[in-house]
């Protein structure tokens, strides 16, 4: 990703009707069948822009699209290739589309474009660039491990990068060399090298621990560095801690005292404050908010601490200026608030696209990569001049003009407690007649520290448009824990794992059945992470209210899931509050395998075979109880080799997503828990 500055039974007639009806369904052509609707085939293909970043001037902007390998083909990763926009012309063109780039940058004083790019057959990546107006790309430095990060200085000649190395193997006379569980964490090492020497010579900088993020101050005398003890992933989110460092001795010379997650560091025009986009406290689920803190060290403080939102992310532009991108619920803003938390003023506000980036130039124009109901995301700017509308200026999806869509709108609906108006979004299907009930697929997201805004919400994992063209609705609940809404609703479902926090979810199941909208005996669930344990849960404690279930690299355990994750202190830190040896029973009586006794749910089950978060046993741990203790009920269980914590290459992904419209094609469109298991093959040919 771009750096930018900021998922043959006796049955009656009537049942095979509905089966050989299904069955009929799903293994038409999806180019006849669904030729009014968003189809898996275009998902397949679906391309987004995932960052940009604007020259100095505003005069062009570089940004990267990513575009699929065909799952017919190649099962491979998504390719990440260079554009430039002359925002004057309006003209856009390739720059580089050879290979996958990542971190583009305009190199400063020379008004060139740099990139990070590993070249076919060489073993590391190394830093390109290119000019402005395009031709060749020049390799411009290369270390002897790939560059894991870069940062340059305001005279466009040092550079200080981050890389990331292993100790050699032990040692062993045997024909083989067994892994070291954790004992092989790569060491993660940062360093100073001037590119305008005639032998450049990189210099390690002098800091303990694993370096993560490095920033230059604006007089190129500074660099605030972040690091933790080790590069384990807990540690990473955890603990990564602050240094001042001097670019002549490389020495630290001042600590900041600051705690928990970490986003962003920022200096402040005049060399003496950082603006860090940070945790609260050590229990904040996310670095959402933003902190002030003086250069030669201190403890830092949070400004505008009653926001009702979260910043995404945030750029200095002046020394009593900071420009941010926030949530703000389901809807994105842009705007600029002072060091002091004084002066909030939006400048841009949209309830109807989800803004993932930002940058701007220092004549005050901008671009950002945004989506909307409308569109996958998509390259904009925005002018500087007062009340300017943002043009768009991409279009990487052109089969969008030939398909119809669900429409889409932001729903609020009050918990049963009282305590909260939870916002969701709701898809409707295609050409929705009001008052009729149909089913529902309840997507849940993860973390549960994230939230669902009112963008493009259909991907391989989350069914959306896909569903709408199939007579789904599609139900999208932003349940307390959730971000967007300010600290106080971020924490709020901490200590209380599986409880009111996925009630919620069922509380806008029921808002939903209550508006005429869903058919209370075809609701169906599906998520990735958290939302993989919401779909675990609902299909056994909450059994009754829910007729399929598609589980993805999900929870079922949360005494085993504790000693067998990469993140334990994370979740007791922001989620659980509570150790687990000093709460067995609860952290039991919060798995869905506690609860399998009440499983009537057909369920799918998929997980990514070397899922380090989510341990594939978790998929099994659920797999075999339900096999065991509910032999009747249809449940599938799926690995993907060479997958993790969610697929990465094309063809598991397509697989996934057509096995997923298929499970809920035959349980939930139904809503006979009795039919017969889908056939292993595909439901799809070449």
């Amino acid at each position: 990703m771009m750096k930018t500055v900021y998922s043959k039974q006796n049955v009656p007639s009537k049942m095979l009707f509905i089966a050989f009806f299904v069955a009929s369904f799903l293994l038409s052509p999806f180019n006849t069948i669904l030729a009014q609707g968003v189809t898996p085939d275009h998902i397949a293909k679906m391309k987004t822009v995932t960052g940009s970043t604007i020259s100095e001037n505003g005069t062009y902007v570089a940004y990267t699209v990513s575009a699929p390998a065909d799952a017919f083909k190649e099962n491979k990763t998504n390719a990440t290739h260079l554009y430039v926009l002359n925002t004057s012309t309006g003209e856009t063109k390739p720059y580089f589309t050879s290979g996958s780039v990542s971190q583009v940058n305009f190199r400063p004083s020379k008004g060139t474009i740099t990139f990070l790019s590993k070249p076919s057959g060489d073993d590391t990546n190394a830093l390109f660039e290119m000019s402005i107006d395009g031709g060749e790309a020049t390799k411009l430095f290369s270390h002897s491990t790939s560059i894991s990060n870069y940062s340059w200085q305001a005279d466009g000649n040092r550079l200080a990068f981050s890389i990331s190395e292993k100790d050699d193997k032990p040692e062993t006379p045997l024909s083989y060399s067994p892994d070291f569980y954790e004992e092989d964490f790569s060491q993660r090492k940062a360093f100073i090298v001037d590119l305008s020497a005639s032998n450049p010579e990189p210099l390690q900088l002098n800091i303990d621990g694993n370096v993560y993020m490095m920033s230059w101050s604006p007089d190129g005398n500074k660099l605030a560095v972040s690091a933790a003890p080790t590069s384990s992933v807990d540690d990473s989110y955890m603990k990564q801690g602050i240094v001042i460092v001097s670019s002549s001795t490389r020495n630290v010379i001042a600590n900041i005292d600051n705690e928990g997650k970490l986003g962003q560091i920022e200096w402040s025009p005049n060399n003496s404050q950082l603006a860090l986009k940070a945790a609260k406290d050590i229990h904040d689920p996310i670095d959402g908010r933003i902190l002030i803190v003086s250069a030669n060290g201190g403890t830092p403080q949070i400004i505008n601490a009653d926001y009702k939102g979260k910043y995404e992310s945030i750029k200095w532009t002046d020394a009593n200026t900071i420009h941010y991108l926030a949530s703000e619920g389901t809807s994105s803003v842009l705007g600029s608030i002072r060091p002091d938390g004084s002066g909030n003023q939006q400048i841009f506000k949209s309830d109807a696209h989800n803004i993932t980036s930002f940058s701007r130039a220092s004549n005050g124009s901008m671009s950002f990569t945004a989506s909307s109901p409308q569109h996958p995301t998509e390259l904009f700017t925005l002018a500087a001049t007062k009340n300017a509308a943002p043009q768009k200026r991409t279009n990487n999806n052109p089969w969008l003009s030939e398909v119809q869509l669900g429409k889409q709108e932001v729903i609020t609906y009050k918990t049963r407690d009282g305590a909260y108006d939870i916002q969701g979004i709701l898809m409707y299907p295609l050409n929705y007649q009001s008052g009729t009930n149909v089913p529902l697929i309840t997507v849940v997201h993860g973390g549960p520290e994230a939230h669902y805004t009112n963008g493009w919400l259909t991907a391989y994992s989350i069914p959306g448009q896909m569903a709408t063209a199939k007579g789904y609705a599609v139900f999208y609940p932003n349940y307390r824990g959730s971000t967007g809404r300010g600290a106080e609703f971020a924490y709020s479902s901490q200590g209380d794992l599986a409880g009111k926090e996925f009630d919620d979810i069922v509380d806008g199941v029921d808002y939903l059945i209550e508006q005429g909208i869903a058919d209370k005996d075809r609701i169906g669930v599906t998520g990735g992470s958290y939302g993989g344990y919401a779909s675990a849960w609902m299909s056994t404690y909450y059994s009754d209210r829910f007729a399929a279930a598609v589980m993805f690299v999900g929870i079922s355990n949360n005494i085993s899931k504790w000693g067998t994750s990469d993140i334990p202190e994370e979740l007791y830190l922001v989620h659980s509050r509570k150790r687990i040896w000093n709460d067995w029973d609860g952290y039991l009586k919060r798995s869905p395998v506690y609860y399998v006794d009440r499983s009537e749910t057909p369920i799918l089950i998929m997980h990514g075979a070397d899922d380090p978060r989510v341990h594939p046993a978790q998929s099994m741990e659920l797999y075999r109880h339900l096999k065991v203790r509910k032999p009747e009920l249809p449940v599938r269980l799926i690995y993907y080799p060479g997958e993790g914590h969610g697929n990465r290459n094309s063809g598991s992904k397509y697989d996934y997503n057509l096995r997923m419209l298929q499970w809920f094609d035959t349980y939930l469109m139904s809503g006979d828990a009795k039919a017969e298991k889908p056939s292993l093959d595909l439901p799809v040919k070449k």
